[in-house]
């Protein structure tokens, strides 16, 4: 026993000097990463080739990055808004002589690439040339280069030219396996997001949905390749359904691509019209660099336009991970906004696929309160769906990408018994004592009853009609109108516009010009709420929500799986958390490839 204690005090010693040094290891960073920062703050990157990679996945919020110093990364990650405004910038920078796009595949949405292709398109009137490089190219990647003068691919290189898919996974048959019973209630035909749990396949209405929102987001993509290629959308599509592109010489002869050619042939091309000598080096300069170069607008005006980014899940209560819009937080910052004399209109800047059913109406209610006091314009990204479009429904006007992902006016609920799965498997029961009918719900440990059940299902259609009413009322559409369009159907920003569900199709900075408009304001300094963020305040916060040992396992968990299948596995966790509530969601984004 002695020497128990003995081994014991020294473990627990030794424990306690690691974590004193572990903290001082990493109060040490922090005080080193702000050294540096203030003593590079001013320091500016210079460039005359602007780069964009397409490789990086753009947020809409930039975001400060005190690592960079201990990598090859950026200072700063850019925000959509951020490069919009960087490339603006850039057509009257005398530095600046071009952009190299280097098309490798892009996981961003097609509404983020699409405004990042126009915002290059814009860049071009400069007479500036833009040349496009790659050897892996995807079809997203191929529909932001067709913005370029000239696209190049490697002589060994790939580019796609398939057309579009999109594949959901179900689980009813491994429920079924599993004796896991799921009780699932909805509002609208259309409600997909329960459907991997209650069917084997995709239903006729969400087969219906898909497929016309594919054609959409097709023939934008048919559109800006045969702007590019010289040719009809028709013809576009015919290589793709011959299944004309296999190799680069294909891509060459069909007039994807201006020439088949390697890296440093085309830095030479670069050379040359840069007016660089070959054996001198060219200096690129990143688009997060430039970005942060520019970040700050410069204008002195009093007049403010505030663009308030509503980025990720809508979720209850306080933000606790980035890319996430959490009730409490999000209503703070709404506040400010609110607060500011010097903001004369709002740009809410939506891209949600939805959540909690509960925290969109505590934001709408919100941003009501704001629009009493300043006007309200919403710009729609990537997805501005189910809980998305609710928070939305209120503005003055909208504004929606033709890519955008919107509609999804809906409502589900879905609670799991398990039961069956831990008497018959593990030989687990359940059994308890309450002294009302209702006391133990919500409940996983059995079946809900048919009172119950309808209990759950009044509670979802209550919440839809809600929803509903909200369109109605801010959309300015009768309730017939709205029933039709709603029932969780998906729509595309062109589709949307016909069917009213918004206003008009354009840019974040067309809808920052007509909020300007609405206020009657001339001059004026955009602000973007809230401020951007630093990855170690997005670390430490996580740190405070989660244990170390947690945090490493969801990463080794993530590289282990692959990012595209870790979705599955992380929706399934979030399965956990909703137990009954009803959510304004799409759970199973459906992913275009």
């Amino acid at each position: 026993m002695k020497e128990f204690f003995k081994m014991f005090f020294a473990s627990f010693l030794a424990m306690f000097i690691a974590g004193i040094v572990s903290i001082g290891l990493i109060i040490g960073v922090i005080a080193s990463a702000s050294k540096a920062l203030t003593e590079n703050k001013d320091k500016l990157v210079t460039g005359d080739v602007l780069v964009i990679d397409l490789s990086n996945r753009i947020h809409e919020s930039g975001e400060s990055n005190s690592f960079a110093m201990f990598s090859k990364g950026s200072a700063y990650d850019a925000g959509l808004y951020d490069i919009s405004k960087a490339l603006n910038r850039a057509k009257t920078d005398k530095e600046i002589k071009g952009i190299l796009i280097k098309m490798n595949p892009a996981p961003n949405g097609w509404a983020t690439l699409q405004q990042l292709r126009l915002s290059i398109l814009d860049f071009k009137k400069s007479g500036k040339f833009v040349y496009a490089y790659g050897e892996n190219v995807s079809q997203g990647a191929y529909f932001v280069a067709t913005a370029a003068d000239n696209i190049y691919l490697n002589p060994a290189g790939d580019l796609e030219l398939k057309g579009f898919a999109t594949t959901l996974a179900f689980f009813k048959g491994a429920l079924e396996k599993l004796e896991l019973q799921p009780e699932i209630f909805y509002a609208g035909k259309f409600k997909s997001a329960t459907e991997p749990f209650r069917a084997d396949k995709i239903s006729d209405p969400n087969r219906q949905q898909i497929t016309e929102m594919q054609a959409s987001l097709w023939n934008e993509y048919l559109s800006a390749a045969a702007q590019y290629m010289h040719a009809t959308p028709d013809e576009v599509n015919k290589l793709a359904v011959d299944g004309a592109i296999q190799f680069p010489a294909d891509a060459l002869k069909n007039k994807m691509i201006a020439g088949l050619m390697y890296w440093d042939q085309v830095e030479e091309m670069i050379k040359h019209n840069t007016g660089r000598k070959q054996s001198e080096t060219i200096k690129y300069i990143t688009i997060d660099e430039y970005a942060a170069n520019n970040r700050l607008d410069d204008k002195l005006s009093d007049n403010r336009i505030a663009v308030l980014v509503a980025d990720g899940e809508i979720v209850d209560g306080e933000q606790n991970n980035s890319n996430q819009i959490a009730s409490q937080t999000f209503c703070e910052e709404i506040r400010k906004v609110a607060k500011d004399d010097k903001i004369k209109a709002v740009v809410l800047r939506v891209n949600s696929p939805g959540g909690s059913a509960l925290a969109s109406e505590v934001i709408l209610r919100e941003l009501t309160l704001l629009k009493q006091k300043k006007h309200l314009i919403v710009s729609m990204g990537d997805y501005a769906a189910s809980g998305g479009y609710y928070i939305s429904s209120g503005a003055d006007s909208i504004f929606a990408m033709p890519n955008t992902i919107t509609g999804s006016i809906g409502v589900f609920s879905m609670m799991f018994s398990i039961d069956k799965l831990l008497k018959n498997k593990m030989g687990v029961t359940f059994d308890g004592v309450k002294n009302a009918p209702y006391a133990d719900l919500p409940t996983t440990s059995r079946a809900l009853t048919p009172l119950e059940a309808q209990r759950m299902q009044n509670s979802v259609d209550t919440i839809y009609a809600l929803f509903k009413n909200h369109v109605v009322q801010g959309r300015h559409l009768t309730q017939a109108e709205v029933d039709s369009i709603a029932q969780g159907r998906v729509w595309t920003g062109t589709d949307a516009l016909k069917i009213h569900l918004v206003d008009k199709l354009g840019t974040l900075n067309y809808a920052i010009n007509s909020a300007a408009t609405m206020a009657n304001v001339k001059d004026f300094k955009v602000v973007t709420y809230p401020e951007p963020e630093d990855k170690l305040n997005n670390l430490l916060r996580k740190l405070k929500n989660n244990t170390a040992a947690s945090a490493a396992v969801k990463t080794a968990i993530k590289e282990e799986m692959g990012t595209e299948e870790y979705q599955w596995y992380s929706k399934l966790q979030d399965l956990r958390k909703m137990n009954g509530k009803a959510q304004m969601a799409m759970p199973f984004i459906m992913t275009v490839n």
